[in-house]
């Protein structure tokens, strides 16, 4: 009798150790976006090359290659010795014409006054009314010569049009340059934008207006708003180039030279998608626990496409309709579970 008993138990407690069987869902199509990817470049929006617009020897040189460089902050101060001394001139000139003027308006109206009063030919009064129209005149044009010397001067202090990075130094201290010497090249970080080619003939397609990102390595993908199409193609390649600004809020560790994907949606297509968690990986396999009839689970080597949503796209080794495992951990615990028993 206890022999018996002995052996019911041995029969029944292998039994209390096996898993369940694991949550699975059925693998289906459905209709998901067709996308089209693409090669392409970040490039800095604003990128420009400051030349000087005066001739003069370089007297200080502030900022170099891979420096941070402030909006309005000063790049090269050129040698102002003879631009300040025009200015100089010019304020002299003006000095002296205003006082010509003075006099010449005082003038005007003395004789303006006795012309009045009949005491003086129409003659005399044109004449004054004539010196104070040249001065006048002569005053317009030192206050011009001034401007002219003042903007001179100006231009010996050569100041970032906007914030940005210095990419390249051209002059050093004590160099002379001319109007139109190339002095510093630099770009902005906070401006970027992608550019990439497509073929012809997706041309239409796009200037419907489809949905359209880039995506970068290790970073979520940035959509873009709306896509400039160039109005010619390339005769070589038959490709026409697009671009599209990033949102500035998302360029921070970006730079100009990065290799990104241009997404483009075209269309709708039918895909098998499997939930993302029920892939396992191990190494080089990728794979799938498939639960058969009678609960039997099978790891299955499969070939995935893109991520969708918390979905991956399965182009090779599974069929729609067979179930997959979601929780891919217990599905292994309940694979040798059933190893176990079918050793027993």
């Amino acid at each position: 009798m206890h022999r018996a008993a002995w052996l019911v138990l041995v029969a029944v407690l292998p039994a209390f150790a096996w898993s369940a069987e694991p949550e699975t869902v059925t693998a289906e199509r459905r209709d998901v976006a067709l996308e089209r990817r693409f090669e392409a470049t970040l490039e800095a929006v604003r990128r420009a090359t400051v030349a000087a617009e005066v001739s003069g020897t370089v007297e200080e040189v502030l900022f170099d290659v891979d420096d941070v460089v402030p909006a309005g902050a000063v790049l090269v101060r050129f040698s102002d010795t003879e631009p300040r001394a025009r200015v100089d001139a010019a304020q002299g000139e003006l000095a002296e014409a205003r006082a010509r003027l003075a006099q010449a308006e005082q003038e005007f109206a003395r004789v303006s006054e006795i012309y009045d009063r009949k005491l003086v030919a129409k003659s005399a009064l044109d004449a004054a009314t004539a010196a104070r129209d040249s001065t006048r005149a002569r005053v317009a044009a030192a206050r011009a010569r001034l401007a002219e010397a003042e903007a001179r001067l100006d231009k010996t202090v050569v100041r970032a049009p906007y914030s940005g990075i210095v990419t390249a130094r051209h002059v050093e201290v004590g160099e002379t340059a001319q109007p139109g010497t190339p002095l510093m090249s630099g770009l902005s970080l906070e401006h970027l934008r992608v550019a990439g080619v497509v073929p012809q003939g997706l041309v239409p397609k796009l200037r419907e207006g489809p949905r359209a990102e880039i995506r970068l390595p290790g970073r979520e993908p940035l959509a873009l708003e709306a896509l400039t199409i160039f109005p010619y193609a390339d005769p070589a390649s038959h490709t026409v180039t697009v671009r599209a600004d990033l949102p500035p809020e998302r360029t921070g560790g970006l730079f100009p030279g990065m290799h990104a994907k241009l997404v483009v949606e075209v269309g709708e297509v039918s895909r098998l998608l499997v939930p993302e968690s029920a892939v396992v990986r191990r190494g080089e396999l990728t794979a799938l626990y498939v639960v058969g009839g009678a609960g039997r689970i099978g790891l299955r080597q499969v070939r995935l496409g893109d991520a969708r949503d918390g979905w991956r796209e399965v182009l090779a080794g599974l069929e729609e309709g067979e179930r997959v495992a979601v929780d891919p951990v217990a599905a292994g615990v309940a694979l040798k579970d059933q190893a176990g028993r079918r050793g027993q």
